[in-house]
């Protein structure tokens, strides 16, 4: 949609956030979804029916397609006509300050006194390892090294498909001071259960209070980590420094080091 309007000399009521597509404040939203119907005329006013009971008004299809076998794809505007108070937002985040490759090997050469060791991995039966190689290895993401290349860090990616006695076993034997656990795999929310568990086997074993451990990947939040029992969560776009800055400042925090 347009963006006409986005620089009005008026500003924004951050106490009534709405959507806007072509003016402020008109409240038009896209959506996109797929429906088990065959495409036609039936099908474009099921779209339709689909978003007014969402909630919004004024539903137009602006794209479908025949996806075959029964099924059919839409892109749907409509208008919402609520508001979010933003002002009254709190969301719970990771409260570490972002350091350099330089300043996160000069604080552990200082503040810990030793390299430190971190172990990667996806667990459970997640085979996609794009977003722990972008932390771990050594080329790093997004013109950030990887943990790899850290001076100060002896970091070990164990790659995909872990289970988490594994990542236990090679925890206690490398004497791990991080656990960072990357999730992709989200279906009925088994990301969830491979992470409680990964929490439940460390108290088990008596190490969950040694270890600082991260969960990472795209439906996973800080909040959710936590809630989990892990000391952070990191969603996409997320690079080296963010993990290794939260991990080293932890570590002092709770006198790890």
């Amino acid at each position: 949609m347009s963006q006409v309007g986005r620089t009005s000399a008026v500003p924004p009521n951050l106490k009534a956030v709405r959507p806007y597509g072509d003016t402020l404040d008109d409240g038009e939203v896209q959506l996109s979804f797929t429906l088990p119907v065959p495409h036609g005329p039936e099908a474009l006013e099921a779209a339709r029916q689909v978003v007014r009971k969402m909630g919004l008004d004024d539903p137009r299809v602006y794209h479908s397609k025949d996806l075959g076998e029964g099924y059919s794809y839409f892109i749907v505007y409509g208008k919402f006509q609520g508001s979010v108070d933003f002002t009254e937002i709190k969301v719970a985040k990771v409260e570490a300050q972002r350091w350099s490759f330089k300043e996160i090997n000069e604080f552990i050469e200082k503040s810990i006194g030793r390299k430190i060791t971190i172990l990667g991995a996806c667990t459970g039966t997640d085979a996609h390892s794009v977003g722990i190689d972008a932390i771990m290895n050594m080329k790093g993401y997004n013109g950030d090294y990887g943990l790899e290349r850290y001076p100060m860090i002896n970091a070990y990616n164990l790659g995909m498909q872990v289970l988490n006695e594994d990542l236990i076993a090679h925890a206690v034997e490398k004497k791990a001071d991080a656990l960072l656990v990357s999730q992709v795999v989200t279906q009925k929310d088994v990301h969830i259960q491979n992470l409680s568990e990964l929490v439940d086997m460390l108290e088990a074993e008596g190490i969950r209070e040694r270890l600082i451990i991260v969960a990472g990947g795209p439906r996973i939040s800080h909040e959710l980590a936590l809630e989990l029992g892990f000391d952070a969560g990191f969603g996409p776009g997320t690079s080296a420094p963010d993990v290794a800055s939260f991990v080293v400042q932890e570590m002092v925090k709770r006198g790890l080091a």
